[in-house]
């Protein structure tokens, strides 16, 4: 499949894994906050800063009992209504342009998550360069192909959809016009566990949609993202925090600035060592061949003299005939007189 290009990175086999920040709620409602993670995430190396474009009115309605409440005990916003929520979490519209201004500034690419259709008319305003469904609205299939429709490249997660789900986003996706796929596993519980994760869905998900892959990853830390670059998840998702102490909607969750630092090391890492498949020595390797073990003359010998177990050794270095030959070479005779630590060569034996 072709490489996608996203802001002045390019996605595909050949190249490191596109590392997004996600900031999500972590601002704090507070745009000073929000400036601060987005210069954290670039000194952290992160190649996309990534936000949430919605206004509790467009993602729900405000009604504050039943199915519109969280009473889950297990939750991290047990006791708020979904409308007071998304209140909390979402990022002021007004607030998008120095975002996005101030991470164009320091090399990252900046880019949002979309909500509904009026989230892409306004994004579209400031230029993105490519938009994310998030797992909640992989089923949104209006929202996938008004995004779509930009022709920009579009990264959708996958969390809760069955194949069946994800057949129609896809093809929601590629009939509106969208050219640069790349689907992202997800598991969409926060924070998610490294046994319900499943990363061995990432290929399969590239061969089943001919597609680039990644994670959105929730699990705590950076393992469960460093293995997936050995399965093939080329973009890496993970929310981001100045402190996770700070609080805030997503913190629980999140990576802390030195956590992302090692994000961006370990996966470029795990991608460079994926290599190819090979076998011998490397170029790199080939010095080292002379410390292998070889046959040597253990002991000194006069010529016609028998190698036996006491004078025939199989030492390093590896300058001697390979240690394969030591039951053919005990027994025979020696041509000529040799020390202690003469390495054993054919012409040396009668």
């Amino acid at each position: 499949m072709k490489d996608s290009i996203i802001g002045s990175y390019t996605i595909g086999h050949g190249h490191k894994p596109f590392i997004i920040a996600e900031m999500s709620g972590n601002h704090n409602q507070s745009l000073d906050r929000a400036i601060e993670i987005v210069e954290a995430a670039a000194r952290a190396g992160a190649h996309a800063l990534k936000l949430q474009t919605y206004t509790a009115d467009t993602i729900t309605l405000d009604v504050e009992d039943g199915e519109f409440f969280i009473d889950d005990p297990n939750s991290l916003w047990k006791g708020a209504s979904l409308h007071k929520l998304y209140q909390q979490a979402y990022t002021p519209w007004e607030w998008h342009a120095p975002i996005f201004e101030r991470s164009r500034q320091l090399g990252m690419v900046c880019f949002s998550t979309p909500f509904d259709e009026t989230a892409v008319d306004f994004l579209e305003s400031l230029d993105v360069p490519c938009y994310k469904i998030a797992s909640f609205e992989n089923i949104h299939l209006p929202l996938i192909r008004k995004a779509a429709a930009t022709g920009k490249p579009l990264i959708i997660s996958t969390g809760m959809a069955t194949v069946a789900e994800l057949d129609e986003a896809v093809r929601a996706a590629r009939g509106a016009g969208c050219e640069d796929l790349v689907l992202l596993k997800c598991t969409s519980t926060y924070p998610a566990t490294a046994e319900n994760t499943n990363i061995l869905t990432i290929p399969h998900l590239r061969d089943l949609f001919n597609c680039h892959v990644g994670l959105s990853d929730h699990t705590m830390g950076i393992g469960v993202s460093v293995a997936s670059v050995a399965l093939g998840a080329r973009v890496i998702e993970k929310h981001f925090t100045l402190r996770r102490a700070d609080g805030g909607v997503d913190s629980t969750f999140s990576l802390e600035p030195e956590e992302l630092q090692s994000l961006v090391v370990e996966t470029e890492r795990a991608w460079q060592a994926l290599g190819r498949i090979t076998y011998g020595p490397t170029e790199k390797e080939k010095k080292s061949l002379v410390f292998r073990r070889s046959l040597y003359v253990a002991r000194d010998m006069q010529a016609g003299e028998q190698f036996t177990p006491e004078n025939l050794r199989v030492v390093r270095p590896g300058l001697g005939l390979a240690p394969k030959y030591y039951e053919q070479v005990l027994g025979k005779t020696i041509k000529h007189d040799a020390r202690k630590g003469t390495p054993v060569q054919w012409d040396l034996i009668g």
